[in-house]
């Protein structure tokens, strides 16, 4: 009797889960229930000159050694032939173009902006925070940070956005370089 009332019970919490992720961003959906377990998807700004990796890894760092001395990066972005407004609207661009992307926090002032980026199935929120670096006329470079949330580490996933996100600013700021 004890095992029937268990695998009921298992199985009502999995009938749950699953329309939890069915149901998406929609009220009492998945990105609901990420909220009420590890509070807001943002993890807030990130201060590159002082940046230490977490050690969990459940992170990827595109970033010049110049800008990121404390952070061992997975990657070093190339300097772009564009101006650093130019860049960064690349990098807008590029991001509203990525499916279950939304920019959350620009800085008017600055050069930094975060985006929330979710898997597809569980929809688990990446926070994606980049920085535009200005190297000169006409030229610039970014800092590129995506951070976990600590419910859906997944290493392979924030390694496999970096490099797709790099490769699409790369591949817009390319053709502009070319054009001008």
């Amino acid at each position: 009797m004890a095992a029937l009332l268990l695998l009921a019970l298992v199985l009502a919490a999995l009938a749950a889960a699953a329309l939890a992720v069915a149901r998406g961003e929609e009220p009492g959906g998945i990105e609901e229930v990420w909220i009420a377990l590890l509070g807001p998807p943002d993890l807030g700004p990130v201060d590159f000159a002082a940046l230490r990796r977490r050690p969990s890894r459940a992170d990827a760092l595109a970033c010049a050694p110049d800008v990121c001395p404390l952070a061992a990066a997975d990657a070093v972005p190339p300097d772009y032939s564009v101006a650093g407004a130019r860049l960064r609207e690349i990098v807008r661009s590029f991001a509203e173009a990525e499916p279950r992307t939304a920019l959350v926090f620009t800085d008017r002032w600055g050069e930094q902006d975060r985006y929330v980026a979710r898997s597809a199935v569980l929809r688990c929120p990446d926070t994606v925070t980049v920085e535009i670096v200005g190297r000169g006329e006409g030229r610039s470079s970014l800092a590129l940070y995506i951070r976990s949330q600590a419910g859906c580490p997944v290493p392979a996933t924030s390694r496999a956005r970096l490099t797709r996100w790099l490769d699409g600013i790369a591949a817009a700021a390319g053709t502009e370089s070319t054009k001008g």
